[in-house]
């Protein structure tokens, strides 16, 4: 007979984003499939806690029912205590009765954590003074803050310390989800999964590769603002330093400077960005050689992508585009 499956508590909330509970909730869904049509090993329940135990709505207006009152969960069987992220969590960071349930459940589980803003309660409860996390990239500036006892990393997907783990927003949830079930029951069944889920069980790069024009608030008066908006229209036309320079009716150093002030990167960076961003969307759409991209998106050859690529997400573009095969070899179609 196999063991019993892992017990894994889901906190959600009124406000809840229901992606940070539906992505994790699924990968560990998929990976009880897997391991119990594979090897008839234990995969994992997964009981969502609410607190007060009732329906909540997430903020897309989907109705989530819950499975027990936070204030019910009993630690004794707990393996992994998550609280996901959503606008609700604002209204939950002053409530004394929530933040003593996860005080109480989180240290007597194996392991704890959050996805996106949930970092933000574990943080009111007092469960990460000094230790390493991540959330949102638009809520990490704002968390160290709160919290100067943290230490706080913007640019991972995910951070492990020790029986902590932290993702950053939304979908990365997802990446969290994918480590444990790997950490669990090895890296074929978590790659598998991913397979199934249609994902990267190691996405390439971390949150700043999330999109280049959302990262650079230009101003709309700014006299670099024409240039930002020009370079993300056209990634392959011609963005030398001094031919921006020029268009901007700038010096080469004053464009640097407001570069450097507004986009908080280097033209030069900025347009190396740009382009790594354009050239994803094509290698991800197929179509196209390696090296028709590189020249489409202004690299001037696929050497030169393949650096860009490397300084910008950690991985060449022939890695990139090699997506996950389309794979049952459990059956899973048969039984979805």
């Amino acid at each position: 007979m196999p063991d019993s499956p892992r017990e894994i508590v889901l906190v959600a909330y009124e406000g809840v984003q229901l992606l940070d509970l539906s992505g994790p909730a699924d990968v560990f869904d998929t990976a009880s499939r897997v391991v119990a049509a594979a090897k008839g090993g234990r995969g994992y329940r997964v009981t969502v806690a609410t607190p007060g135990g009732e329906t909540v709505r997430a903020s897309s207006g989907v109705g989530v029912a819950a499975d027990a009152a936070l204030s019910k969960v009993e630690a004794a069987r707990l393996d992994t205590f998550l609280v996901m992220g959503g606008e609700g969590r604002r209204d939950l960071v002053e409530d004394g009765a929530v933040l003593a349930d996860l005080a109480r459940l989180a240290p007597r589980a194996r392991r704890f954590g959050s996805v996106c803003g949930g970092a933000h309660l574990l943080a009111a409860a007092g469960l990460l003074e000094g230790r390493r996390v991540t959330t949102h990239w638009a809520g990490c500036a704002g968390l160290a803050r709160r919290h100067p006892e943290l230490v706080v990393e913007p640019d991972r997907i995910y951070v492990r310390d020790g029986e902590l783990i932290t993702s950053a927003g939304v979908t990365a949830g997802i990446d969290l989800a994918l480590a444990l079930v790997e950490e669990d029951h090895g890296t074929e069944v978590a790659r598998t999964v991913a397979r199934w889920l249609v994902v990267f069980l190691q996405r390439p790069g971390g949150q700043s590769q999330f999109s280049e024009r959302l990262q650079a608030p230009v101003p709309p008066r700014s006299p670099i603002r024409a240039l930002v908006d020009e370079i993300v229209a056209a990634p392959g036309g011609d963005h030398r330093v001094a031919a921006l320079a020029e268009r901007a009716a700038l010096s080469e150093r004053q464009l640097s400077r407001l570069f450097l002030r507004q986009a908080g990167v280097s033209p030069a960076r900025f347009v190396e960005r740009v382009r790594v961003e354009a050239a994803r969307d094509l290698l991800e759409a197929g179509g196209l050689s390696v090296e028709a991209v590189a020249e489409r998106c202004g690299f001037g050859s696929a050497e030169t992508m393949r650096r860009a690529f490397l300084r910008v997400l950690g991985v060449g573009p022939g890695e990139y585009r090699r997506r996950f095969a389309t794979a049952d070899p459990v059956g899973l179609a048969a039984a979805s």
